[in-house]
C-alpha cells in the first residue's frame, strides 16, 4: 500500500522548490531584459515557465494522492545583479534540484509509490537539460566575456530600433 503521507510531503517539498526557481528566474528575465540581454532573458522566461509545469504536474499527482498543495517558495527571490552570478544561481538551484528529486525517487520508491518515483525521476531529465544550458551559458560568458553580453545588447538595440519587440 502506498504511504501517501510521505509522498505528498516530498511532492510539496518539490513544488516549494520549483516556485522558488519560478520567482528567481522570472527575476533575472525581468533583469536582464531590461539591460537589453535579450537572449539571456528569453531563456530565463522560458525556463521559467518550465519550472511553472513542474509545479503543476506536482499539484495534479498531490491532489491524486488526497493531499493539499502547499503553494510556497523554499526560500525568497535573491537580488543578484551580476549575470554570471545569476546563472551560478541558476546552475546551483538545478543541482540542488536534481539531487533532491533523485533522492526523493528513491523515497518514493521505497513507500510503495511507483507513480510519483516516476514523475520525480522524468522531472530529473528535464532539470538536468536545464543545468546543461545554463552551464554552457557560463562557459560562454567566461569564454567571450563582455564581448558575449555586448553582442546581445546590440542586437537589441538593433531590433529597437526597427520598433520590434524583443520579448
Amino acid at each position: 500500500m502506498i504511504k501517501r503521507e510521505k509522498s505528498i510531503e516530498l511532492l510539496n517539498r518539490a513544488v516549494a522548490g520549483e516556485m522558488t526557481a519560478v520567482n528567481q528566474y522570472m527575476y533575472f528575465h525581468f533583469l536582464l531584459e531590461d539591460m537589453g540581454y535579450d537572449y539571456l532573458a528569453g531563456y530565463f522566461k522560458r525556463t521559467s515557465i518550465a519550472e511553472m509545469i513542474h509545479v503543476e504536474k506536482l499539484a495534479e499527482r498531490i491532489l491524486f494522492l488526497k493531499g493539499e498543495v502547499e503553494l510556497r517558495s523554499s526560500s525568497a527571490v535573491e537580488k543578484i545583479h551580476d549575470v554570471k552570478e545569476m546563472l551560478e544561481k541558476a546552475e546551483q538551484l538545478e543541482t540542488e534540484t536534481i539531487t533532491n528529486y533523485n533522492a526523493w525517487a528513491k523515497e518514493c520508491g521505497d513507500a510503495l509509490d511507483a507513480a510519483s518515483k516516476k514523475l520525480f525521476e522524468s522531472l530529473i531529465l528535464e532539470e538536468e537539460a536545464h543545468q546543461d544550458q545554463f552551464d554552457t551559458e557560463i562557459n560562454n560568458l567566461t569564454n567571450f566575456g563582455e564581448r558575449y553580453l555586448a553582442l546581445q545588447s546590440i542586437e537589441h538595440s538593433k531590433q529597437a530600433s526597427k520598433g520590434i519587440s524583443t520579448t
